[in-house]
């Protein structure tokens, strides 16, 4: 049986290159068909945030790593509901499906992951 992994993506997607080594892996892991769940917190939920402008930061836009990670079998993006309402963003104006993660449920849900990657 394939062990299964969680990437914990934290950092906003122009603060670097941490966000778009989060999704490389998602997507790597994907295609290698390892059940694999990615997981937004902290700044991390800004990636989903819709009408960005990476390239005036001089940043590739991830919208479209995002959008395929369905095709890699990550069919939910899992957020943290506490990151969302601590940096205003309205979850019906997301651009993603998405399955909240209350604080008090974070351990559980990571428990169940054999390796954890953050970024």
């Amino acid at each position: 049986m394939a062990r299964s992994m969680l990437v914990i993506s934290r950092q906003a997607p122009w603060s670097g290159l941490a966000a778009r080594e989060a999704l490389d892996i998602a997507l790597a892991g994907g295609a290698f068909e390892l059940p694999l769940a990615l997981l937004l917190l902290d700044d991390g939920v800004f990636q989903l945030s819709a009408g960005q402008r990476p390239e005036s930061l001089e940043q590739k836009d991830l919208s479209a790593n995002l959008k395929a990670l369905p095709l890699f079998g990550i069919e939910t993006i899992h957020v943290a509901r506490d990151s969302l309402v601590q940096r205003g963003l309205d979850i019906d104006s997301l651009g993603h499906p998405i399955e909240l993660i209350e604080e008090s449920r974070l351990g559980d849900f990571i428990a169940r992951f054999d390796h954890v990657v953050t970024l």
